[in-house]
């Protein structure tokens, strides 16, 4: 156990060092309580401007999981179609429209983005992503495994559920339930802290 980490080694394991993307789900269902739990753990995580692109979409219907898994590519969709719960994670490209609620220290934070939408995709993109990795930390922390993809049709997906006009931009599909049987490839390396970390 590392000592200098505060967080204790069980809880160290179940957020990283045994938590892995799973595969495969059992049938045991995702409650909208743990998915609410979730949610507000996971929602003081920080982006910019404590903008908070990140829109959540929860496919739990058979109907929806149908919609969904005719875009999703080679073996995402049986993944898809298997899990007990799919969450389609995009990025909110009028996110501006929220500042004057998330981010009030800034009374014209919404007009600095109203007339820049390339600038504003890009911005909603890389937060969203953020979120996105806090979302499956969120996820290991109520005991489930996530499945994060992004082998699909993010433009089929936008419009079959949310329209051309959307400001939704669908970045990710994640899968979340309890890991089933073979739910895990083998562990691949990861690079040691000298290939990672410079000092200046």
């Amino acid at each position: 156990m590392n000592e200098a980490l505060v967080l204790d080694k069980a809880a160290q394991d179940l957020l990283f060092r045994s938590a892995r993307t799973a595969n495969t789900f059992t049938d045991e269902p995702v409650t909208d309580a743990q998915v609410r739990a979730i949610h507000e753990l996971v929602r003081f995580g920080p982006t910019a401007m404590n903008n908070q692109p990140l829109r959540v979409t929860v496919v739990r219907s058979p109907e929806a999981r149908e919609r969904l898994v005719r875009h999703m590519a080679g073996n995402n969709a049986p993944k898809t179609s298997t899990a007990p719960l799919s969450l389609i994670l995009s990025a909110d490209t009028d996110f501006h429209e929220q500042l004057p609620t998330v981010f009030p220290v800034l009374p014209d934070a919404r007009e600095m983005f109203a007339g820049d939408a390339e600038g504003r995709a890009r911005i909603a993109e890389h937060n969203a992503f953020l979120q996105i990795a806090y979302l499956i930390i969120g996820v290991r922390a109520a005991g489930l495994a996530a499945g994060p993809m992004s082998g699909f049709d993010a433009e089929g997906v936008r419009r079959e559920f949310f329209g051309e006009d959307s400001p939704l931009r669908p970045i990710v599909v994640m899968n979340v339930g309890r890991p089933g049987p073979d739910a895990w490839f083998d562990r691949l390396p990861r690079l040691d802290y000298e290939d990672v970390v410079t000092e200046i």
